[in-house]
């Protein structure tokens, strides 16, 4: 049997190949020999992740928020993916900078608008009964989204609104103590920390602060000055960077607050969200004004930072 040439080529580059890192390549050739094809169902591990859902009750929505959640915890892992490139990769270009928020863009975008299917695909009814066996759990514990503002921007931006610019030079550990989301997690009657805000700060407090002292000088934020007091920024640069910006500090949280209003809403008194957190001020962007890329706001935005839509969702319940 004559082998084509493209195969005699290729045959002598894998022989390179093994032989540079002292292998022998027949027995390489043995090993895939006798491999059994890939299929996409073991590649892709689909009977196990079929499997990893595990409702606590007999209601048959409750796997609709499961899956919904997971889903939405795969985005963010495919969102810090394209984080960790940008504050790794070296040199990084401004080019390639944008190409990968324009990714992390498109993933949030698709995590937005497709919130109404678990928002419309739940019965109200269900959802307040079999959300009471999920106490203390609550969506405010994902860690990767956490990651995420840390990647995004200095560390100071996500502390809360009235303690900024007192502890604008405070050290990360400092600054920590005060971010914006342990305010949205403290008991409504009491003002203390809710067992929610405690499992989640036991189980992730190191990591969040470790990766804010090595973004110091590589968060995005910090990143984009950099371009720009070398005159390296974009207009397409900065536009990405307004849209994580909306993305993820407006459009995100109002899509979660949408939701509260609609199953957490009721005459006289709000119900409280699973872990007890006061969602009524936590959810709300025009509340908290957090925002990763103040430099690129002018003072009227900023001011009127995620008002009108919350108006807008507030006018179509």
């Amino acid at each position: 049997m004559q082998f084509s040439p493209e195969i005699e080529e290729r045959l002598s580059r894998l022989q390179e190949k093994y032989e540079a890192m002292g292998q022998d390549m027949i027995s390489y050739l043995d090993g895939l020999l006798y491999a059994d094809f890939l299929t996409y169902w073991d590649y892709i591990h689909l009977d196990t992740l079929l499997s990893l859902q595990s409702p606590k009750t007999p209601f048959p929505d409750e796997e609709i928020f499961i899956i919904y959640h997971q889903i939405t915890e795969l985005y963010f892992k495919l969102a810090l993916h394209e984080c960790k490139q940008i504050t790794s990769v070296q040199p990084l270009t401004v080019d390639f900078f944008t190409a990968r928020l324009k990714r992390v863009n498109r993933y949030f975008e698709a995590l937005t608008q497709s919130f109404e299917i678990m928002v419309d695909g739940m019965e109200k009814e269900q959802f307040l009964k079999f959300r009471m066996s999920l106490l203390p759990a609550s969506g405010f514990q994902s860690g990767q989204y956490r990651m995420i503002e840390i990647y995004a921007s200095d560390f100071i931006n996500l502390v809360a609104r009235d303690k900024r610019e007192e502890l604008s030079t405070a050290s990360i550990e400092k600054q920590f103590e005060f971010l914006y989301w342990k305010f949205g997690a403290t008991e409504l009657s009491t003002g203390k920390k809710t067992l929610t805000l405690k499992q989640f700060e036991k189980k992730y407090a190191k990591t969040f602060i470790e990766l804010g002292k090595e973004n110091i000088s590589l968060n995005f934020n910090a990143l984009y000055h950099q371009f720009k007091n070398n005159n390296q920024t974009t207009p397409e640069l900065e536009a990405e960077l307004k849209q994580l910006d909306i993305n993820v500090n407006v459009n995100w949280p109002l899509s979660h607050y949408k939701s509260a209003v609609r199953y957490l809403n009721r005459d006289p008194e709000d119900i409280k969200a699973t872990g007890g957190t006061n969602w009524q001020k936590y959810l709300p962007p025009r509340f908290q004004k957090r925002i990763f890329y103040p430099a690129l706001w002018n003072t009227e935005e900023v001011e009127n930072w995620g008002k009108g839509w919350v108006e807008s969702v507030l006018s179509s319940q």
